[in-house]
C-alpha cells in the first residue's frame, strides 16, 4: 500500500463517551496525544466534540494543536471524506500524564473551557493492525491498552459518561495509546 498522508503520535488518551443512554452517537470525543508527528511538523495535537445538548451545535469542536499548521494537516490529508473533513483547528494546551502503572490523563485547555479526563485499571498493552474503513478512512497501528474505568471533568466539574463497546476508530472507546500511527 502507497502511503500519501500520515500522522504518527506517542502518548494518547482517547476517550470517546455519551452523557445519555438514549443517544445513539457519542456527544463527547476527546482524542489527545502528548506529541503528534506530521509531514509539516510535531505539537502536542488531538481532536474534540463536546456537544451537551445534542439538540444545540456543540460547544467545543475541532482539531486540537499547540501549533495550527500541525492541525491544519489533519482535516485534508487524514479525516478527508469524514464528518471531521472541515473541522476548525483549535489553539490547545495539552497535557498527558502516564506515570503511574494502570493510569493514563489528560488535561486540555481549549476556547476558555478545561478538559479533563482520568483512566485507571489499564489493562493489558495490545498491538492493533486496523485496516481503512469508512469511518476512518485510513489504517491504524499501535499499541494500546483498554481503560477500567473513566473519568471526565469539564471546568472542573464531573459528568457521568458512558462508555461504549467500540470507539470511532474500531478499537476500544476509552484507550491509553503509548504510540500509533495513522497511514493514506
Amino acid at each position: 500500500m502507497s502511503v500519501k498522508n500520515w500522522m504518527s503520535w506517542e502518548g494518547g488518551v482517547d476517550l470517546v463517551a455519551l452523557t445519555d443512554p438514549s443517544l445513539s452517537q457519542p456527544d463527547v470525543i476527546l482524542l489527545v496525544a502528548r506529541m503528534v508527528h506530521t509531514p509539516v511538523g510535531s505539537t502536542p495535537a488531538g481532536v474534540i466534540l463536546w456537544q451537551p445538548d445534542v439538540n444545540q451545535a456543540p460547544q467545543v469542536f475541532g482539531f486540537l494543536a499547540g501549533d495550527v499548521k500541525v492541525g491544519a494537516y489533519f482535516g485534508p490529508h487524514i479525516f478527508a471524506g469524514t464528518p471531521f473533513e472541515h473541522a476548525p483547528v483549535l489553539q490547545a494546551m495539552i497535557s498527558i500524564k502516564d506515570d503511574l502503572p494502570g493510569q493514563a490523563s489528560a488535561r486540555v485547555e481549549v476556547a476558555g473551557m478545561v478538559f479533563e479526563t482520568q483512566m485507571t485499571g489499564l489493562g493489558e498493552l495490545e498491538a492493533f493492525n486496523r485496516p481503512p474503513a469508512a469511518m476512518p478512512p485510513f489504517a491504524q497501528m499501535g499499541i494500546e491498552a483498554a481503560a477500567g474505568s473513566v473519568s471526565l471533568k469539564v471546568n472542573g466539574k464531573p459528568v457521568d459518561v458512558i462508555i461504549p463497546p467500540t470507539g470511532i476508530s474500531g478499537g476500544p472507546a476509552a484507550v491509553w495509546t503509548p504510540a500509533g500511527i495513522y497511514t493514506r
